[in-house]
């Protein structure tokens, strides 16, 4: 995928990589799997996965279920993960969820409860899969902060290989 050329390019030639996060998740249907979204999304995952070069991350908006994993998260060793306010970082959508959960009763209502509950960053960040909550209006002081202090990351080769290869096969 070109997603994950990029990120691959960027890690050979130690370009740092942000990641700025929206995604309302994989889609699920026939269509999709027959489009490969599977297989294009664990490209990403594993490119992501094996960068060595600074990464940061930060969600603007949506970031649910196995698409925000496989957007640069902490899940996979992201340096610096920040969310803004207003972000919702769950497996699924409120609705989506509350639909699901409460089998279509009181969907409004319930649907503003599980936000509430489970889908903001203040969670996230209490279980440690994001480091702050940062105002939108400090985010490029903090990503430049953060590339600064991140600017000699080296990642160690595997020990006992004398001819470390940097990227394996996708």
């Amino acid at each position: 995928t070109k997603a994950a050329r990029f990120v691959r390019f960027c890690d050979a030639f130690s370009i740092p990589l942000l990641t700025l996060v929206d995604v309302p998740g994989f889609l699920p249907g026939v269509d999709q799997e027959h489009r490969g979204v599977i297989r294009h999304g664990s490209k990403l995952l594993f490119a992501y996965a094996e960068a060595t070069v600074p990464k940061v991350t930060v969600i603007l908006r949506k970031a649910y279920g196995g698409a925000y994993d496989v957007m640069s998260s902490k899940h996979l060793r992201g340096d610096a993960n920040y969310a803004w306010p207003n972000a919702e970082i769950a497996v699924m959508g409120a609705k989506g969820a509350a639909e699901i959960i409460f089998r279509g009763q009181n969907i409004e209502e319930n649907s503003a409860r599980y936000a509430e509950r489970f889908a903001n960053p203040l969670v996230a960040a209490q279980r440690g899969f994001i480091d702050d909550i940062i105002d939108p209006r400090d985010t490029r002081r903090i990503i430049c902060e953060d590339f600064r202090v991140l600017k000699h990351k080296r990642s160690p080769p595997a020990s006992g290989l004398e001819h470390w290869k940097k990227h394996s096969d996708i």
